[in-house]
This record gives C-alpha cells, structure tokens and sequence, in this order.
C-alpha cells in the first residue's frame, strides 16, 4: 500500500506532467479541429505528419533506450567529451550511420548527452544526422539526382564547422559544460567490450532483464523530449493548413528576399526531415533554386524551435542561443553559392 506521500508525489506528477498536459490540450484542440470545418484542415496535416513522423520518434525513443542501458557512460566521453577535434569527426560520423529524422534523433542526441557528450559533439551530431545519414542521402539522390551530394557535403561540412565553433566557445566557457563527463585518459572501449563478452551468459532472465532496462530508458527519455516533440508537430500542423503553397512557389525564388523567406518558413515547418525532402524537391522543382532546397532543409534543423526548446532545457540556454547564431549566418551564405553556381 502507498503511503501518503507516494499518493502526494503521485498526483504532484499527475497534474505537473509536462508531457501529459500538452498531449490532453492538443487531443482537446485536435479533436475540436476534427470537427469544425474551418479547422478540419490543421486535423488532416496533423494526421499526415503524425503518419510520417511516428516510426522514427519510436526509433529513436528505443535506440535511446539501448544507449541508456548497454552503452556505458565512458565509452559516450571517450568518443564525444575529448576536447579534440577528432571528437566532432566522431560525432559527424555517428551522425551518418543514423537513419533517424531530426525528431527521431532528438531523443538519441539527449541520451548521448545523459552519457556524457560534450555539447560541442551533441550539436555536431544534431546537425549532421538528418541530412547527412544514409537514409536520407538515398532520398535526397532519388529527388535531386547527382546534385543531391552538394546538399549532403554541404550538410556534412556545416555540422563540422559548427562544431569546431563551439569547441571554441566552449574553451572561452561561453557555452555550458557537461557535468556528468567522466575522465577516459586510460580507458580502452575495445579492452571493455571483450571483457564485458566474456562475462556475458545468454539466458531468458538476461533477456528479459535487458527488455525492461531499455523499456526504462525508453520511457524516461520520452518525459524529456516528447512534449517538445508534439509542440513542434501541433505548429506545423497549423501553418501546413493555412500557409498556400503557391505562397511557396511564388516568394521562395533565387534571390536574398526569396532565401528569407524560405528560412523564415523552414523555421516554423521543419518536422521531419522524411517529410520536408518532398517539399524541398517541389521549392526546387518550381523554381530551380538549389540553394533554397538547402536552406530549406538545413534551417529547419538550426532554427527548429523543437531542438533549440531541447538543447534550452536539457543543456543549457546559452547553448541554444548559439546554435542559430553560429549555423544560419552558414546556410544562407551556402545556400547563397549553391543558387550562383547551379
């Protein structure tokens, strides 16, 4: 039986439940949006985008759940914690063997930092994993053709600058530190994994103990990136339904006004980056703008209020601040070359 304490910490949790309160005031809003028809258009993008996205938060939430409870906390600051900048090719590459939506890879991208991840690694593998990992790369070269590798080393190329720049920023303390980074000086990942091997005995208690370790991380994690996730996804629903897409097509043109625009929009509709290649295709489609395809698509990353809200609550706000600040000023001025030279 609880005692009236645990009764008290349980309905303090019930009623302050973040992720709680905004999914019973978007299933309160949704469901009214089902049924009146002025807002039946923000319910049927609500339902395309929950479609699109569903798998790869749930992949992401269960690879964050094996991270949490297989992968120890040296190996994550032997890797991504080291002030070198072979730290920020490690965080890029992990990026890449990713095959996660930016949604997806919030959840990962936290729990390398629960493990110790410097905040320099985490951004660089925030960055480079939507646009740079194999999935999206095969997407990108059905929509784009050849010219899809510009958007993907352009991609790539920005997660490293970004990420030697806040290395900087970090040596300055200009950004917040990671206090959970263990010292690795003498650990070997490679001496640790074949003990651990050793050790190890197949069994169906082992399995089921397993089960519920990543069940746990799993759940723990989505209490901390999930409620931002479903805000991100409610906002664009609403501007999916009542921004016209000719205002796409007819603002969204090669010029300095056309890439404000399109970054302007990216910020407010990045959801998925399965889900924004189609349009990125359709803006180059119409307009023949490459670079605005890749501001599309990479802005939304930098500027998406999802990740920025993420980054504020679970590092830190000065480490949000910077990530528009240092990435956007970059994607324009590629996106900029990308539309001259293409």
């Amino acid at each position: 039986m609880k005692s009236c304490c645990d009764v008290g910490e349980a309905r303090k949790v019930w009623y302050t439940d973040k992720l709680f309160l905004i999914a019973l005031v978007g299933s309160v809003i949704m469901g009214f949006a089902a049924f009146v028809p002025l807002l039946r258009p923000m319910f049927d993008v609500f339902l395309e985008y929950v479609g699109i996205i569903w798998w790869a938060v749930l992949l992401g939430l269960f690879l964050g759940g094996i991270m949490d409870y297989f992968v120890p906390q040296e190996y994550v600051s032997k890797m991504l914690a080291q002030k070198k900048k072979r730290t920020i090719f490690n965080a890029v590459g992990l990026g890449f063997l990713m095959s996660v939506c930016s949604h997806g890879i919030l959840a990962i991208a936290i729990q390398l930092y629960k493990k110790g991840a410097s905040a320099p690694a985490v951004v660089a593998f925030l960055l480079a994993a939507p646009w740079a990992n194999i999935t999206i790369t095969i997407m990108l070269f059905g929509f784009f053709g050849v010219k899809a590798l510009f958007i993907i080393l352009s991609a790539i190329l920005i997660a490293i600058i970004t990420g030697f720049v806040f290395q900087f920023l970090d040596s300055k303390e200009m950004i917040e530190r990671n206090p959970i980074s263990v010292s690795t000086a003498t650990f070997s990942i490679r001496g640790d994994v074949k003990r651990r091997w050793k050790k190890f005995r197949f069994s169906v208690d082992s399995v089921l103990q397993s089960i519920k370790g990543i069940g746990r991380g799993a759940v723990s994690l989505s209490q901390m990136v999930l409620w931002w996730i479903l805000i991100g996804v409610f906002l664009a629903s609403a501007a999916g339904a009542f921004i016209p897409v000719d205002f796409f097509r007819q603002y969204m043109g090669a010029t300095l006004l056309g890439m404000l625009v399109t970054l302007l929009i990216a910020t407010v509709m990045e959801v998925c980056s399965e889900g924004t290649s189609p349009m990125a295709f359709e803006i180059f489609r119409q307009t023949g703008a490459l670079g605005n395809s890749f501001i599309f698509l990479m802005a939304g990353v930098a500027t998406d209020m999802t990740e920025i809200g993420l980054i504020w609550k679970n590092i830190g706000r000065k480490t949000a601040l910077w990530l528009p600040l240092v990435t956007v000023p970059q994607v324009i001025v590629v996106g900029y070359f990308l539309n001259v030279l293409l």
